[in-house]
């Protein structure tokens, strides 16, 4: 088996790392009686009758719980009030001070990552400067979840050696959930919407949460990569699982820069279910994707539509005992010199997921060149304990020179990152 290479370095959960996030009044599930008004406009109405010195008041005791816990949190209650002011109909002739006491009732301090962290994937960073010796900077994002299951995605930057070993940027103090870039008046439906990163929030420091009815209970497993168009720069695309409470859908995140993030929708048979990664380039004059729309087989994919996805060829079934209930992939295929190296996950025994590996054609990623027989990463007595016990999962991969640099989630509840030859790895493709 090739030799894995830990590092030490193993992220866990922080319930320390707080953002504001919207405080959501839930419905009055009975009818009103006349005179009677709603939670909501009785909440506007008591800080609308309070007299100035009151709210300011009011407003310097939530700075003073608050004001060294987050940045701007000014910019965000009046944010909020004016998502309450269109929801309600409220006038706009309020003093600033008003207006911020009546959108801090409707915002909440929220724990992002205190449930679980998992389900990373990793990119070089659009930033490579200043750096020699081969190291490459790069960014993770990652799975964070909180109260009542809540998935959201965060980021890591950092910096990996050719021999894989890996050093984290510190995260700032405080975080800040991105924010809509043009809200749409009484808030939003459907998307596609685009986030956008606040001025003083770093890419390590930036949370992206649901916006859209399709994605309110989580942002899913999102698989980044770095993707090279025919012409033009590179651009930055990920496929995720949008989480509504009930139903899931495949969206697409799109960016060049971590500041403003395109949430789009894709739509197709093959975009009904989850685990669907982007090569890193166009295959044959077409878009490509490895999927897994029956749940449980690894199909290829290809379209002139980078948001519609339909059909598809099954290449890979479960195969050998450590992947007899279902396949998948880790994450988009890797460009090697042999061919798409694709990191897959297996599930046999007792649900135990493991990391395995195969090689597809790189004219024909349909035809299979190689596959593990064994997985190259499963759970230990090291790693299997958790918030979902006997699970190692990742979400992507990135290859530096002829090593592979490979972060995963242990157990679905922290970070680990490990690194292995290319070499020994393809050996083992048989």
């Amino acid at each position: 088996m090739p030799q894995l290479h830990h590092s030490e370095l193993r992220l866990p959960p922080n319930p320390e790392r707080v953002v504001i996030r919207p405080f959501h009044i839930a419905p009055d599930t009975r009818p009103l009686k006349p005179g009677e008004v709603s939670r909501a406009r009785r909440i506007v109405d008591a800080v609308m009758a309070m007299d100035m010195r009151t709210c300011e008041a009011e407003l310097a005791l939530v700075n003073q719980d608050f004001g060294d816990r987050h940045w701007q949190t000014r910019t965000v209650h009046l944010e909020r009030y004016e998502q309450i002011r269109a929801e309600l109909g409220l006038e706009n002739r309020l003093r600033e001070t008003r207006k911020a006491l009546i959108g801090a009732y409707f915002c909440h301090e929220y724990s992002y990552a205190a449930a679980a962290l998992m389900n990373p994937s990793v990119v070089p960073h659009p930033d490579q400067s200043g750096l020699t010796g081969g190291a490459v900077r790069i960014i993770l994002s990652l799975r964070a979840v909180g109260e009542g299951h809540i998935s959201s995605i965060g980021f890591r930057e950092g910096i990996v050696t050719p021999d894989g070993a890996v050093k984290l940027i510190s995260e700032p103090p405080i975080a800040m959930a991105a924010h809509l870039c043009d809200p749409p008046p009484g808030g939003v439906n459907q998307g596609p919407v685009t986030a956008c990163r606040y001025e003083a929030a770093s890419i390590s420091g930036t949370v992206i949460f649901p916006f859209t009815q399709a994605q309110r209970n989580g942002l899913e497993d999102l698989r980044l990569v770095l993707f090279r168009p025919d012409d033009g720069p590179p651009v930055y695309y990920g496929t995720y699982t949008a989480y509504s409470g009930s139903s899931i859908a495949s969206e697409m995140l799109r960016t060049t820069d971590f500041r403003n993030f395109d949430l789009l929708p894709m739509s197709g048979t093959a975009a009904r279910n989850k685990g669907m990664a982007l090569f890193p380039r166009k295959v044959g004059g077409q878009y490509a994707m490895i999927g897994r729309q029956d749940g449980e087989n690894i199909w290829y994919l290809k379209s002139d539509d980078l948001l519609e996805w339909d059909g598809g060829e099954k290449i890979l079934t479960p195969k050998f005992p450590w992947e007899l209930v279902q396949l998948g992939n880790c994450g988009s295929p890797i460009e090697i010199d042999e061919g798409w190296l694709l990191l897959t996950h297996g599930v046999g025994a007792m649900r135990k997921y493991s990391i395995g590996a195969v090689l597809l054609d790189k004219e024909h990623p349909t035809r299979v060149l190689g596959r593990m027989q064994a997985p190259l990463i499963s759970p230990s007595d090291e790693n299997r304990e958790g918030y979902v016990p006997n699970v190692v999962y990742t979400c992507g991969a990135l290859a530096l020179g002829r090593r592979l640099f490979l972060p995963y989630a242990v157990a679905d509840s922290s970070i680990a990152f490990c690194s292995v030859s290319i070499d020994e790895l393809v050996r083992e493709l048989v």
